[in-house]
């Protein structure tokens, strides 16, 4: 493995050698970013600092405005290859996620928002930088044959940004074969790189029961249908369906969030109606299905024991994401080659969050991976000062790690670079 500079990771590879050498710039970028956070689709700030960058860095292309403040950058390879034998320009996409949270940052360095209540707590800074610097390394070599398609996608945090896009014509624009996108992580160490060959992230649906009881005073609740009660025996028999209808090989999570009933102000009056809010996470379709089933048929059995109806609304959100066979062995052999096979986790359990980079692999075959940035602490809380970043995401105290931006740019590269061989030099 080849040595880095002080303070950067060791990784081998030409992609990483050549993406080190402007290190400082893409730290000083992704701390301007950080600077200046926005939300989901509206990323103007971010959009433009993106398409400037893309700009300078010599790509062939620069569409912006796709759902609304999406970019998009081609950079054509060169015209010889190994995927050219079917005939069609192959293509190959890479995403990166730009858009903030909606939080107030707590961190004291000179990067930190200047927005009160904005902050990006989830390092799509980063990610965003990390597609620039892979942007500027195939730029300046292009040795690769066919188009990178280069997606920066507003507001993944929980706006619908990569539906959005597909909904605007992204494929029909840019019809890659495949396409990668990664995530930072700070239970995993710098250097270190992880994926599955299945799932890896959840599918997230969102319920909601609505239950109408009859109201009345609470000294004579005997004349009354009390929704409240009606609420308790649903949010402890939902509990059943996991345990005792999902396979135990298989995973699900059913959490009810919230709940909503009378007046706080009104002491002695029973509402007449009562409001639970939750979210599922399955991986699975079929487990997706029976327990948005087993939900319908439970609460309403529940409801009707004691007199009452109860309305259940499952609105699925976003579909897991899952990674596809082959993707996942190229993004796997990328990974081995840039940081070595002991330090690729190549079987790393999937998360119950979500992401909505799902709705691209729903469209199109690709992989989805996990960049380790920072050492998970004990008691949970880790450390951000001067951009260390190992605090998990969504904390107010959460930074990137500047430090794995190189990695992050030359794992992109190389996904390229193997998806769009060029031909063998003849000798």
């Amino acid at each position: 493995m080849q040595a880095g500079r002080p303070g950067q990771l060791r990784a081998s590879g030409r992609a990483f050698a050549q993406i080190s050498q402007f290190h400082p710039e893409l730290t000083a970028f992704r701390r301007d970013l950080h600077a200046h956070p926005e939300l989901g689709f509206e990323e103007v700030y971010t959009s433009s600092r993106v398409a400037h960058a893309l700009k300078l860095c010599g790509v062939d292309e620069v569409h912006t405005g796709i759902a609304k403040t999406g970019v998009v950058a081609v950079i054509k390879g060169q015209q010889t290859g190994t995927a050219f034998t079917s005939g069609a320009r192959p293509m190959v996409g890479l995403r990166a996620d730009m858009d903030a949270l909606p939080m107030t940052e707590h961190n004291e360095f000179g990067w930190k928002s200047s927005k009160t209540g904005l902050m990006h707590g989830c390092g799509h800074d980063g990610h965003t930088t990390m597609l620039v610097g892979a942007a500027r390394y195939l730029a300046e070599t292009r040795h690769f044959a066919g188009d990178a398609v280069l997606v920066f996608q507003p507001a993944e945090e929980g706006r619908g940004g990569a539906e959005a896009m597909i909904q605007a014509g992204l494929f029909e624009r840019f019809p890659v074969q495949s396409i990668y996108a990664m995530h930072n992580w700070p239970s995993m160490r710098p250097g270190t790189i992880g994926i599955n060959p299945g799932p890896m992230m959840a599918a997230a649906d969102r319920v909601t029961i609505e239950i109408a009881g009859k109201g009345g005073h609470g000294a004579h609740a005997y004349l009354t249908v009390d929704p409240v009660l009606v609420a308790a025996h649903i949010i402890t028999a939902v509990q059943s369906i996991v345990s005792r209808n999902v396979k135990a090989m298989d995973s699900a999570v059913i959490s009810l969030c919230a709940m909503h009933a009378g007046d706080p102000g009104a002491m002695s009056v029973v509402a007449g109606s009562a409001t639970l809010v939750g979210t599922v996470r399955t991986f699975r379709p079929d487990v997706q299905n029976l327990v948005e089933r087993r939900l319908q048929d439970l609460c309403t059995s529940v409801a009707q024991g004691f007199g009452a109806t109860a309305t259940v609304t499952y609105e699925r959100i976003y579909p897991a994401t899952i990674n596809s066979p082959a993707e996942y062995t190229l993004a796997t052999a990328v990974a081995d080659q840039l940081v070595g096979p002991e330090n690729v986790v190549r079987d790393l359990e999937p998360s119950m969050g979500s992401e909505d980079f799902s709705f691209m692999l729903q469209v199109k075959p690709g992989a989805y991976l996990r960049l380790g940035q920072g050492e998970q602490l004990p008691d949970g809380k880790g450390a951000s000062i001067g951009g260390v970043g190992s605090r998990f995401l969504h904390n107010s105290c959460y930074d990137f790690n500047d430090s794995v931006l190189p990695l992050g740019s030359a794992l992109f590269a190389g996904i390229v670079e193997r998806s769009l061989p060029l031909k063998p030099q003849a000798v």
